[in-house]
């Protein structure tokens, strides 16, 4: 691979990595606020998991920016520091969501309506699915195995978005209120998964978002 062929595809990793952060921001906000006024766990839960994930793509920027320079591929202390941010965030998260969900369930807690849930799941779902397309055609075009991890995440966060599109619907479907928290336990579900992953990322094994860990960067 000629050079500016491989500064080309690190600049195609880059964009697909900042426009990671500016839109699991931009998604967090709008759900967390959306979860809050129409008393939906569900949206509010995927809102907060889309916090944690702005800071797990600050680290895959920093990494995509490092590679460029050296195809290394070994995590640096600032990868290793996001890591384990994420992983503790993402523990946090899945203890409140448990805790706050079994509240509801024994509450009989209802939302106002998951229309917003819906309508966010749908958008994320259709974003995430281009994210990984491109993120994988950049990851194998560069043959690099860090890349090609990072759109599993992203596969995970589409996984994510259908919980929340699901639950919204069945609850719009039914009025089982129900639905609603059994949906952000799903998402604690994948917040525990997700914080054991980072933390095992951190200790230098390689991790693929699917469960499966080995020796390497």
């Amino acid at each position: 691979m000629n050079r500016f062929t491989s500064d080309r595809l690190y600049a195609t990793a880059n964009i697909l990595a900042f426009f990671t952060i500016i839109y699991n921001l931009a998604e967090g906000l709008i759900s967390v606020w959306l979860g809050v006024a129409d008393e939906t766990l569900a949206l509010f839960a995927f809102g907060l998991d889309s916090f944690v994930e702005v800071i797990s793509a600050v680290g895959v920027w920093h990494m995509v920016r490092r590679l460029r320079q050296s195809p290394e591929e070994n995590r640096d202390p600032f990868e290793r520091r996001a890591l384990t941010i994420t992983g503790t965030a993402f523990y946090l998260l899945a203890v409140g969501l448990a805790v706050t969900a079994a509240w509801n369930i024994c509450q009989g807690h209802k939302p106002e309506t998951t229309l917003w849930g819906i309508i966010i799941g749908a958008v994320s779902i259709a974003s995430m699915w281009l994210l990984v397309h491109y993120k994988v055609k950049t990851g194998k075009a560069l043959n690099s195995g860090a890349i090609i991890a990072d759109a599993a995440c992203s596969r995970i966060c589409m996984f994510l978005s259908l919980v929340l599109l699901l639950a919204s619907i069945g609850y719009e479907l039914s009025g089982i209120g129900i639905l609603d928290s059994i949906g952000s336990l799903v998402i604690a579900w994948f917040s525990m998964k997700e914080g054991k992953e980072a933390f095992q990322k951190a200790k230098g094994l390689s991790c693929s978002c699917h469960g499966t860990c080995g020796s390497g960067a």
